[in-house]
């Protein structure tokens, strides 16, 4: 295809996207990949990069048409529900095709003991029922919603939290760090920690499916939030079909 390809923006900041991005660099497929920038040091794909928000739905029509995007590819988190929102009604307006590119969820196995929560508000509700000492795996962001539990809390998280991010739980311990994890590390900050239950999101895939496993071996109970619902566009739950879909989509 060379360089005369049409530009691809890639709603980005996964690990699908990262990986989608440099089969189409490879490609030599101009892409841009948009980051929310919500991390301070983000794992930075191949390619175009910017960073922040278009402006709602109305800013990033407006930066499809500026850019001349013949696709876009939502690989944005399981959880990030707004920029996909936003992706389905800017594309619609421009009139350019989306593709959402989405891990699949996890699944319990015959030795799990999974309880299933819609939102953090209900897992938080949920969670003094299960445990008194907990491992939040679910972002700084929705600390917020477990500062009315009075239980020891150990959340684990990428960056820390600021005030922007609302009120914190009294009794709240916070371990920066960011994954892949192995069962073996996991399996020890469960013992040292004394947790007895874990808290986190459906969000899927290898990088840190390892605190399931841990949390298997060592039977304690599990909260795993369900993915929001996301407007109705094609799907790919993994690279290889995704780049197909870019191809079939950029062709003049």
């Amino acid at each position: 295809m060379g360089s005369i390809a049409p530009r691809v923006l890639i709603l980005g900041g996964t690990s699908e996207a990262r990986a989608l991005a440099a089969e189409l660099v490879a490609r030599d497929i101009p892409v841009t990949s948009s980051l929310a920038g919500r991390v301070a040091e983000p794992r930075l794909p191949e390619g175009d990069i910017r960073v922040g928000g278009f402006g709602g739905p109305g800013g990033l029509a407006r930066w499809l048409a500026d850019h001349d995007v013949r696709a876009v590819v939502d690989a944005t988190h399981p959880f990030a529900r707004r920029i996909s929102e936003s992706a389905a009604v800017a594309t619609a307006a421009a009139g350019v095709p989306v593709l959402r590119l989405e891990r699949p969820g996890w699944q319990a196995g015959e030795a799990d003991d999974w309880h299933w929560a819609d939102t953090l508000a209900d897992a938080a509700r949920l969670l003094p029922h299960l445990g008194t000492r907990a491992l939040l795996t679910t972002g700084r962001q929705g600390l917020a919603e477990f500062a009315g539990l009075d239980m020891w809390l150990l959340a684990r998280c990428v960056d820390p939290p600021d005030e922007s991010d609302g009120p914190l739980p009294p009794r709240l311990e916070v371990i920066l760090s960011r994954g892949p994890y192995q069962l073996a590390g996991e399996s020890e900050l469960l013992r040292r920690h004394r947790i007895d239950v874990l808290v986190t999101k459906d969000s899927g895939g290898d990088m840190t499916a390892a605190k399931l496993h841990a949390a298997r071996e060592a039977r304690i109970p599990v909260i795993v939030v369900r993915r929001p619902p996301r407007p109705d566009m094609p799907r790919s739950a993994d690279v290889k079909s995704a780049v197909c879909w870019v191809v079939d989509h950029t062709k003049r």
